[in-house]
């Protein structure tokens, strides 16, 4: 097994590489695939001192899987390229999710839907995953008509440099001296911004709209009306979501909780009466989903509340990306 990490330097390149650790991903070779600045640098990983090569030196190594992790930009130039020596590319950008010969995975939902033949498969947007994973089955289940969901969106979905903002606003606000380099069109700090990526002609953001449109292209049901509202709020630990689902059919609050803590890759944590229920500090450097808030609508027949979080650059980004590693190699796939 041949494998290379396309943008292994990057935040979530890292955590792709401690997730591959973690995980006891085999492989025989190592390619570690950065831009032309960083080929040549030297690079420790696991013990091991790797020297960094280009897209295109790595290509001609022909690996088994490419895992890109650099932006949608360099996804659409070398993905295919990578697809042409026979590499399986995993790609963890925006850049092939809505193509409609590209398919979109969260493992735990339809990774039996790969076949040898999809050569470039997309990672979905981070905060789509955790929804669907929670989702997913229940649909199965119940069929969903209708979801609305509120997004609260850990500054670290917008990289380091947003890190960076927020903490030297905070060192701000303590009295300290320190040079502030805005991500952000407003303080995060203190604040709540509704607004992750750029706004449409709709009115929606393009955070917003992934989630809508990822969402149905997974559950492979244009039928399943969703609508979303993303911000992003002052945290590092993960994304949290308020999500109301309506389904088409009537469901037992115990066999949906049930159902949930059945399904991959989930846990439940629903004990408001001990003050247990997922939040971003507890999730932070964990690869499950976190349920909890499960309960019925009151308003509205066949519908259900629940509260969703999980680590954004673990199972938002390179978790997700490595379980479908995993399945291909599993399935023979690769």
């Amino acid at each position: 097994m041949k494998l290379a990490v396309v943008g292994a330097t990057g935040l979530v390149g890292e955590q792709i590489l401690n997730v591959i650790k973690e995980r006891n991903f085999h492989f025989d070779e190592l390619l570690l695939v950065a831009s032309a600045r960083s080929a040549g640098k030297k690079f420790t990983y696991d013990g091991k001192e790797y020297t960094v090569v280009t897209a295109e030196e790595a290509i001609a190594q022909k690996p088994d899987i490419a895992i890109f992790s650099a932006g949608g930009g360099t996804s659409l130039e070398y993905a295919p390229k990578f697809a042409e020596v026979g590499s399986t590319v995993i790609d963890n950008s925006s850049a092939w999710r809505m193509d409609p010969s590209k398919k979109l995975i969260v493992p735990e939902v339809n990774a039996k839907s790969l076949t040898k033949e999809d050569k470039i498969i997309a990672n979905p947007n981070c905060s789509t995953i955790q929804m669907i994973v929670a989702i997913g089955p229940l649909h199965e289940k119940y069929k969903i008509k209708r979801v609305v969901v509120s997004t609260y969106q850990s500054v670290t979905g917008s990289g380091k440099a947003a890190v960076d903002q927020l903490f030297a606003e905070r060192a701000v606000s303590a009295g300290q001296e320190q040079e502030v380099n805005k991500v952000y069109p407003h303080t995060i700090d203190l604040n709540v911004l509704p607004h992750i990526d750029v706004f449409q002609d709709n009115g929606y953001t393009k955070e917003e709209m992934k989630m809508i449109n990822e969402t149905k292209k997974i559950l492979e049901d244009d039928s399943v009306k969703v609508t979303a509202t993303t911000v992003r709020i002052p945290t590092v630990g993960g994304h949290s979501e308020s999500v109301n689902i309506e389904f088409e059919n009537e469901f037992d609050e115990a066999e949906l909780r049930q159902i949930l803590a059945d399904a991959p890759g989930i846990i439940i944590q629903d004990d408001p009466a001990n003050n247990v229920y997922p939040m971003p500090l507890t999730s932070h450097n964990r690869d499950e989903t976190f349920v909890g808030r499960i309960r019925r609508d009151e308003t509205q027949e066949k519908t259900v509340n629940m509260w969703i979080v999980a680590d954004n650059l673990r199972k938002g980004a390179a978790t997700n990306t490595v379980q479908i590693a995993e399945y291909l190699v599993s399935a023979g796939l690769v």
